[in-house]
């Protein structure tokens, strides 16, 4: 087969179209019509149109990997579940095969685009500054898919628990004294936000507030 006509997209940055004679239209990066010397009268045999092809399906993988991290910070494991994610058309294979994706994703961070460790700590730091506690910060880099070995280097950047519980029952209170049922309301919104009884105990010592002990 025979490229009768190549040229850079209007539309797509970093991609080029490729006709064929028989009238096929191939896209691909311009990582392929620098890698394969690509031309228009270039002769390509069947093996190096299925290098091509190969090529310019990772050129893809790797394209789409980099909007998506460029767009919203994730884990390697949420960037691979992306990647291989079937279309809305169920007719359509996903983007990426686990290889591929699990290629891309060491690619990325060789790079440095792509860094569980430092992602864990920036997960950390959100939500505590949020107000929620170590468990709501745990169950948050478990959906995410990071690995346990970075939960504790991840959770010494979070806020101190007493800043996010004191600031809750000031925000909560008001600086009144709460009833019995108010306490045990504050205690079970503090419970779901991931602090430890003997957090939320403390922080309502702080407050002011009478704690009968069990």
């Amino acid at each position: 087969m025979r490229i009768s006509k190549l040229e850079p997209s209007k539309r797509v940055r970093d991609r080029w179209l490729v006709w064929l004679d028989d009238g096929a239209l191939l896209r691909v990066s311009e990582r392929e019509v620098v890698s394969f010397s690509l031309y228009a009268g270039m002769e390509l045999s069947d093996e190096c149109y299925d290098r091509l092809m190969e090529s310019a399906g990772a050129s893809a993988v790797r394209s789409r990997a980099l909007d998506l991290i460029a767009a919203k910070p994730m884990s390697r494991r949420e960037l691979i579940q992306k990647l291989t994610a079937r279309p809305r058309d169920r007719e359509k294979p996903p983007l990426a095969t686990q290889e591929q994706a699990e290629e891309t994703a060491d690619w990325l961070e060789g790079l440095g685009y792509l860094n569980d460790a430092e992602y864990a700590k920036m997960v950390a730091r959100h939500y505590s500054a949020r107000g929620y506690g170590d468990r709501k910060v745990k169950d948050e880099l478990f959906r995410r898919g990071i690995p346990r070995t970075l939960w504790d280097a991840a959770l010494e950047e979070a806020e101190p628990p007493e800043e996010g519980v004191d600031a809750f029952l000031r925000g909560r209170f008001k600086g009144r004294s709460p009833d019995e049922k108010e306490l045990k309301r504050a205690s079970d919104a503090l419970a779901r936000r991931g602090y430890r009884w003997d957090e939320i105990k403390e922080g309502l010592r702080r407050y002011g507030a009478e704690i009968e002990e069990e």
